[in-house]
């Protein structure tokens, strides 16, 4: 029986090609990008709404940063949502998040990436300083201090009275 495989050609036994098939998921992609805005100064995601978080809604995904794969091509198609704070160039901070974006999702899946898309929804307006906690108690210490020293010149001169 085994004198029989001896004189089968092995060429006869081809085995078909491997396929090797790699999916990544949407979230990937907008973990990646909220990676990226993290490192960008002066921009920030959309959050949700407050009728989201009061009906406990939650979305699919990460609010305002949209895929589209295009498994043809091997591409990625991002467009993403941003507010921006005022006072920044918004073509140059656009060309950075774009660059950025590129780079990061190229490199970590492999993909090319045939569109970003940024959209300023809004704008972030400076917030008015407000005095810090360790500023208030600092001044109310030395107000007590002060008071303190006050009371005791007076009670000094009582003393000195009688």
């Amino acid at each position: 029986m085994h004198d029989s495989f001896k004189q089968i050609d092995t060429k006869e036994l081809e085995l078909p090609d491997t396929v090797f098939i790699r999916d990544i998921e949407s979230k990937v992609f907008q973990s990646i990008v909220i990676q990226c805005l993290a490192r960008i100064e002066g921009v920030e995601p959309l959050e949700g709404s407050l009728f989201d978080s009061l009906l406990g809604r939650e979305s699919d995904g990460v609010k305002g940063i949209h895929v589209e794969q295009d498994e043809k091509n091997h591409a990625v198609k991002i467009r993403i949502e941003i507010n921006i704070a005022y006072g920044i160039t918004i073509p140059e901070k656009a060309e950075e998040i774009q660059v950025k974006i590129v780079k990061d999702i190229s490199r970590l899946t492999g993909l090319h990436v045939g569109l970003v898309h940024v959209i300023f929804k809004n704008l972030i307006m400076p917030k008015k300083e407000t005095p810090k906690k360790e500023a208030l108690v600092e001044d109310a210490v030395e107000k007590h201090l002060s008071r303190m020293k006050q009371v005791s010149s007076v009670m000094d001169k009582y003393d000195d009275l009688l």
